[in-house]
């Protein structure tokens, strides 16, 4: 029997160019197994509701009723899918084959490792971490936010992603998260994944481009950092009436 995994890909194909990036994610990640040897069930979550009812290609494709956010998102998919392996990814990846084999023998190998970053040729590179060395152990600057592997178990431990961060700091929020329970997280060299880039958040204008950047950046320090709920709430404040602002402006 294959060892099942669930892949879960956050897309919002607003045209052809960002459609083709999410069927790119997903062609390569089919053609990276052998499927006898390992089953991916891939799970679109697209944003773009004036798409629907298009359903992308080897997938189950939704379309949520809520506004997005990215733990939201992602927390849909995991209630919707129940492989014990589960892949949470962006929609601009190209994976390399056997990336899910290498984090699965490690994973085989350390029964304590329940989270896992692939190696990115991009990022990873060149930040000068060796494309050949063992797993790492680490948090911050090892984990890439854009595909993170998991155990579905490690859910039973930190509970569900933070719903009220909507994009940046996920990631990072993830990170703290881990340390604070103790889990352990591996950045696995032998598993090559490639992120493109942030190519979806460049479509957006600027209000948008604040709430998805600098809101998130606020509640992360009042969460982590600072603590101060009435900081946090003056500096959504302001953020929220920049957009606000910027948005007007670019309407009339």
């Amino acid at each position: 029997m294959p060892v099942k995994i669930d892949i879960i890909i956050l897309s919002f194909a607003k045209n052809e160019q960002l459609r083709s990036l999410t069927e790119q994610t997903i062609q390569t990640a089919i053609d990276s197994e052998d499927p006898v040897k390992i089953e991916f069930n891939i799970l679109v979550i697209e944003s773009n509701n004036e798409a629907k009812p298009y359903a992308f290609a080897n997938t189950q494709t939704i379309y949520p009723r809520s506004k997005f956010g990215y733990n939201k998102y992602m927390n849909i998919g995991i209630n919707a899918t129940r492989s014990d392996y589960i892949c949470l990814c962006n929609n601009d990846l190209i994976f390399h084959p056997g990336w899910a084999t290498a984090i699965l023998e490690a994973m085989k190998a350390d029964t304590e490792l329940l989270s896992a970053s692939p190696y990115c040729t991009n990022y990873h590179k060149n930040e000068g971490f060796d494309e050949n060395g063992p797993p790492l152990e680490g948090y911050a600057g090892l984990l890439g936010g854009w595909c993170i592997f998991v155990k579905r178990s490690i859910f039973d431990i930190i509970g569900l992603l933070d719903e009220k961060l909507i994009f940046w700091y996920c990631d990072a929020d993830y990170c703290k998260t881990l340390q604070k329970f103790k889990v352990k997280n591996c950045l696995i060299p032998a598993a090559k994944v490639t992120h493109l880039g942030s190519e979806s958040l460049k479509t957006v204008d600027q209000a948008e481009y604040q709430k998805l950047t600098q809101v998130p950046r606020a509640y992360y320090s009042y969460k982590w950092v600072h603590h101060s709920y009435l900081k946090y709430l003056a500096q959504t404040t302001l953020l929220r009436l920049k957009a606000f602002t910027a948005k007007s402006y670019k309407t009339n």
